[in-house]
């Protein structure tokens, strides 16, 4: 092995590992070209000591790599830490901005729903117009499929489905909302299958079944749809009025307030997917049922007005990521 070919080879990736390694800040994309490049000079480290008796060499190269490896779990610290302050203060924060939005899709999805359930329970013309079939016990008899749509699969299998179902529905109506009436019609169907369910339930006179499975996991599971489709929809309104920004700026900016939305309502729905997949067909009486549901809840709606509130009223929170 010629060691000085060697060496000369690889001396721009040692050269480029040290500046990384003394660098003060870096990007997402150093921190990953720091982990590769600390991981390629151990691999050649290990060749020179099995090949070189070059001591300096040698010596040089450990010292580099010890101290790559001291940034290396500084850089993992450092995005510990960005991970921990997304939850913390950009997610809730942009939740809060964003909550006359929502709130107002929320009031307009249940006015909506609700209509529609009264309409099809009291009139036989309503299942002709949506074209449901007359007969709609399979639906909503003991044991039909509206119940044991929640305990046919697994739970865990079943959890994992609702997760991914939830976390497409939130998002389509989320970025939908740029075109403001694709994101109003998205809404409105899921308003719609919510409300006709409802509906057919009451009409079979089990309503209080209608709820006991849907309270559970809905609550939480609606309420990050009503987050995702309102900052949607004000993403698009930004569109139509930029305010005191250029189109382009206030665009970028909201933009990437709903990418925080987004990226913390997978977290969201996670928990109301294993809601949905443990507690909903776990058997237990419908009150305990509910009781979860309300406390994941509750918990949601006080993360958001008191942790996101304090988070957005902070002098970081002037930071583009979570302004809007």
């Amino acid at each position: 092995m010629d060691v000085d070919a060697y060496a000369y080879a690889h001396r721009p990736s040692w050269d480029r590992l040290d500046r990384l390694t003394r660098q003060r800040r870096l990007t997402g994309a150093e921190a990953d070209e720091l982990v590769a490049l600390y991981r390629r000079t151990s691999q050649q480290l290990a060749r020179l000591q099995s090949h070189s008796p070059d001591p300096e060499l040698i010596a040089g190269l450990s010292a580099l790599l010890t101290r790559a490896r001291a940034r290396v779990l500084g850089t993992r610290g450092e995005i510990s830490r960005e991970i921990g302050r997304f939850f913390t203060h950009r997610f809730p924060a942009a939740v809060y901005r964003a909550w006359p939005w929502w709130a107002g899709v929320a009031a307009a999805f249940l006015a909506v729903s609700a209509v529609l359930a009264i309409w099809v329970s009291g009139s036989g013309a309503a299942r002709k117009v949506l074209g449901l079939p007359a007969d709609t016990d399979d639906l909503t008899a003991p044991g039909g499929a509206f119940e044991t749509y929640y305990s046919e699969h697994p739970h865990d299998a079943f959890a994992a489905q609702v997760w991914t179902n939830n976390a497409w529905v939130a998002a389509v109506a989320l970025f939908t909302g740029l075109l403001l009436l694709p994101g109003a019609l998205v809404l409105f169907m899921n308003a719609l299958n919510l409300g006709v369910s409802a509906g057919l339930m009451a009409d079979a006179g089990r309503l209080e079944a209608f709820f006991g499975f849907i309270l559970p996991h809905g609550m939480l599971e609606l309420t990050a749809v009503f987050v995702a489709g309102g900052a949607g929809l004000k993403l698009g309104w930004t569109l139509v009025d930029p305010g005191r920004l250029s189109r382009a700026r206030a665009l970028a900016r909201q933009g990437r307030a709903t990418a925080t939305i987004a990226l913390g309502l997978v977290a969201v729905l996670l928990v109301s997917g294993l809601i949905e997949g443990f507690v909903t067909p776990s058997g237990w009486p419908a009150p305990a049922r509910i009781g979860v549901g309300l406390v994941a809840e509750l918990a949601f709606l006080t993360y958001v007005f008191v942790i996101g509130r304090r988070a957005a009223l902070e002098p970081a929170a002037t930071d583009p990521l979570i302004s809007g």
